[in-house]
C-alpha cells in the first residue's frame, strides 16, 4: 500500500525552480531515500511531505489526503528529525520531550511516561535531567531521533540524520532506524553517506537541479550501471555527493 503519492510535483522560490515535475510513490514500511548534490531540492521535497511549505504546482497525497486540506491530520501522524539541531537550550533533555509532546495534545502524564520510554530506546536516561549544552553531538541526534518519535509516528522523516556523527554513533542510529522498519514504520531520509543509503534504504531517488533523474533499489541500480552506489551516482549526475540542500 502506498502511503505517499507525488504527481507533477512543482516548487518555486523567487523564480527559482527548486523542484522541477517529479513524480514518486512510497509503500508503507519501505525506507525511501533521496540523493543529491547542494541545490538538487530534496530538502525542499521533504519539507514538503511534512507540510511545512506546499507546492507550487503538482500534488502530494499523504494517507491518501492532500497536504494543502489535511495538514494538521497528516502532521499528527508523522515524525520529523531535522538536520539542524533546534533542541530546546534552556530545557533538560527530557523536558524537550515532554514540552515537544504539547503539540500533540498528550497529556502530561502520558507524555512523560513515553519520555522515559524514548530516552531509554536511544540510551539516554542517564542524560535526563542535564541540559542539552552538555550532549555530544551524537546524544543530540539521538535526542532529536527520540523527540520525532513521541507521536509514535506512522512515517518518520529524517533530514540527514547522521551528519557529523562518528561512524559508531552513526551505526547506532542506523541500529534504531532498522528496528523502527521492522515495526512498520515509514521512513523517509536524505543523506550523502552512500553506505548509509545502501545499508538503509530499500528504494533511492537519485536528484538533480530540481528532477529525479533515476529511482529504483539500490540493488537494482548497482546492477543496472554497474559499480557501487556511489560509482551510480557519479555516472548520473557527474557530481560527487557531498553537502545538504535547498
Amino acid at each position: 500500500m502506498e502511503v505517499i503519492i507525488a504527481k507533477g510535483l512543482i516548487k518555486d522560490y523567487n523564480h527559482t525552480r527548486a523542484v522541477d515535475n517529479i513524480d514518486f510513490a512510497i509503500k508503507k514500511g519501505e525506507c525511501f531515500g533521496f540523493l543529491g548534490p547542494n541545490g538538487a531540492g530534496k530538502t525542499t521535497v521533504m519539507r514538503m511531505l511534512y507540510c511545512a511549505t506546499i507546492p507550487t504546482e503538482g500534488e502530494i497525497k499523504v494517507f491518501g489526503m492532500d497536504i494543502q486540506s489535511n495538514g494538521s491530520t497528516i502532521k499528527s501522524r508523522i515524525g520529523v528529525m531535522p538536520q539542524d539541531d533546534n533542541l530546546d537550550l534552556e530545557l533538560t533533555v527530557i523536558k524537550n520531550l515532554i514540552v515537544y509532546a504539547r503539540y500533540f495534545d498528550i497529556p502530561p502524564k502520558v507524555s512523560k511516561k513515553m519520555a522515559w520510554q524514548l530516552l531509554e530506546y536511544v540510551d539516554l536516561t542517564a542524560k535526563a535531567d542535564t541540559t542539552i549544552k552538555t550532549l555530544s553531538g551524537g546524544m543530540k541526534r539521538s535526542l532529536l531521533l527520540a523527540r520525532a518519535l513521541i507521536n509514535s509516528p506512522e512515517i518518520l522523516i529524517l533530514d540527514e540524520p547522521t551528519t557529523g556523527l562518528d561512524p559508531h554513533s552513526r551505526h547506532n542510529v542506523w541500529d534504531k532506524l532498522k528496528d523502527l522498519q521492522k515495526n512498520s514504520t515509514t521512513l523517509i531520509l536524505t543523506t550523502h553517506y552512500m553506505e548509509e543509503a545502501e545499508t538503509l534504504c530499500d528504494m533511492v531517488a537519485i536528484m538533480d537541479k530540481g528532477k529525479i533523474v533515476e529511482v529504483d533499489s539500490p540493488k537494482r541500480l548497482m546492477e543496472r550501471y554497474g559499480g557501487n552506489l556511489e560509482q551510480v551516482y557519479l555516472r548520473l549526475t557527474g557530481k560527487r555527493l557531498e553537502g545538504d540542500l535547498v
